[in-house]
């Protein structure tokens, strides 16, 4: 089982470190970000399972970006813990208004920030995360993990599967190979980056039949994209 991926946002690296050490011992993945734009590119890339997030933050604050990242269809559903020196209760109704899961003041006991971020995942969980995705009648359903294209179903291997899953959850967006692999792979995995263009080629001829494969466009110099748009021709 993959563990839960947790973004830390902090401008102090002593509170990220401490937080770090104790995600990590209970089993997390660890992600870090210092500032909103950081945050915000990481949350993009690596799509977290959960963003514990300080308010006070340089530029931009936290609750601005919690504001921003519910606010965006694509970051939404991802659950936000905010964590802050701010007790006030104003404070807290103010984080969850724009739709933090939770609030926990500093400063904090690690095992009461466990706690919270496993009581938060099973909601989240429990609350139906993995909805069926479907574009112009190409469907993935990630409980059954069957694949549908216009009603029909369509046989694919793992790895492409995963791809199909990846693209359709982050469309519009292009990614490098490199970014790719770190998803479908995983970071600790050494895969040659041209391994993706064998996986978009069989991924492709899959969804061919459909003339679903146009949705899997080719972005000259950097990677691949998943788009409905036709590309514009250079």
């Amino acid at each position: 089982m993959s563990k839960h991926k947790i973004l830390i946002v902090d401008d102090e690296p002593a509170i990220r470190e401490m937080v770090a050490v104790a995600l990590e011992l209970a089993d997390f993945e660890v992600l870090e970000a210092e500032n909103a734009q950081q945050a915000h590119e990481i949350i993009v890339d690596a799509r977290p399972e959960l963003v514990l997030l300080d308010w006070m933050l340089p530029s931009v604050s936290g609750i601005e970006l919690a504001r921003r990242l519910k606010r965006d269809e694509g970051t939404s559903e991802i659950p936000i813990i905010m964590l802050t020196a701010k007790s006030e209760e104003d404070n807290k109704i103010q984080g969850l208004d724009v739709g933090a899961d939770d609030y926990i003041t500093k400063p904090f006991s690690t095992r009461e920030l466990i706690s919270r971020i496993k009581a938060v995942l099973r909601r989240t969980s429990a609350g139906g995360a993995e909805k069926a995705i479907e574009v112009e009648g190409l469907c993935l359903d990630p409980v059954s993990h069957r694949i549908t294209a216009n009603g029909d179903p369509v046989d694919m291997g793992p790895t492409e599967y995963r791809l199909l899953e990846f693209f359709m959850s982050h469309q519009e967006r292009a990614y490098s190979r490199t970014q790719l692999l770190d998803q479908v792979w995983g970071a600790n995995v050494y895969v040659e980056d041209r391994t993706i263009d064998v996986h978009i080629r069989r991924l492709r001829k899959a969804l061919s039949p459909y003339d679903f494969d146009r949705f899997i466009q080719t972005v000259r110099g950097t990677g691949y994209r998943f788009s409905i748009k036709t590309p514009r021709v250079a």
